[in-house]
């Protein structure tokens, strides 16, 4: 069914966020793609139809040209995905002050300038946000630093906003757990048999996730975290 809705989602050149991109298209979104890679990024609008934007999240001045596109292009803005993320692992001795501050912009602050540049917008489809953080908000491995405590930050913010946007533009976040874009190489027996659901995640599942929150099947929902990661966070391990 194709619909007049009109969604920005971010890292969409690669892995979560272009699958999501390629998600709402199909079902009649007009996306706007952004990334930091223009080249990946316009490839991927080229599939979906969309329109990409070079962009960088951590940047104010980037994100308010972001969202002027996107309303622009399609004259209203009803979704933002906030998608975009780096990993930034290390040891805490090698975890620098400006690596640290660049993880948070990415994975963090860029949720915050978002919804800060596209409020009106959204407000004005009572439309909605859905930011990515992650099962690393919860649990951890060692040299995670930056990037958990920005999937943390995202959690928190995602009900900050919630109830400062209220009630016109529902805020939730999808927390994917182990989700295969291919990075690490081929997957093994064990890797699926850990997961209660006796799989690793695709990147698809997420992106089923995003459109129900989007969606006025969500309409009761907001403030939400959606844990997607096949009940790893549930099982109880003892080794």
């Amino acid at each position: 069914m194709v619909s007049d809705r009109a969604a920005i989602v971010t890292g969409a050149a690669h892995g979560i966020g272009r699958t999501v991109a390629g998600h709402l298209a199909r079902r009649g979104w007009q996306v706007i793609l952004a990334d930091v890679d223009g080249e990946a990024v316009s490839g991927a609008a080229a599939e979906t139809g969309g329109a990409g934007v070079a962009c960088d999240v951590g940047e104010e001045a980037d994100v308010e040209r972001l969202v002027a596109v996107a309303r622009a292009r399609a004259g209203r803005i009803d979704a933002v995905v906030s998608n975009a993320g780096i990993g930034g692992f290390a040891p805490l001795a090698q975890t620098t002050l400006a690596s640290w501050k660049e993880v948070l912009a990415t994975n963090l602050t860029a949720t915050f300038l978002l919804a800060k540049a596209a409020a009106a917008d959204l407000r004005a489809a009572r439309g909605s946000i859905v930011a990515i953080a992650s099962t690393r908000a919860h649990m951890s491995e060692p040299n995670t630093l930056a990037y958990s405590a920005s999937k943390g930050g995202l959690v928190a913010l995602t009900h900050a906003l919630a109830m400062t946007l209220a009630p016109e533009v529902r805020v939730n976040c999808v927390s994917p757990g182990w989700i295969d874009t291919g990075k690490h190489g081929p997957l093994k027996a064990p890797d699926h048999a850990q997961h209660p659901v006796g799989r690793v995640g695709r990147p698809e599942d997420v992106a089923a996730a995003v459109a129900f929150l989007l969606s006025c099947e969500a309409g009761f929902i907001t403030g939400a975290e959606l844990i997607v990661d096949g009940g790893m966070t549930r099982k109880m391990i003892y080794t």
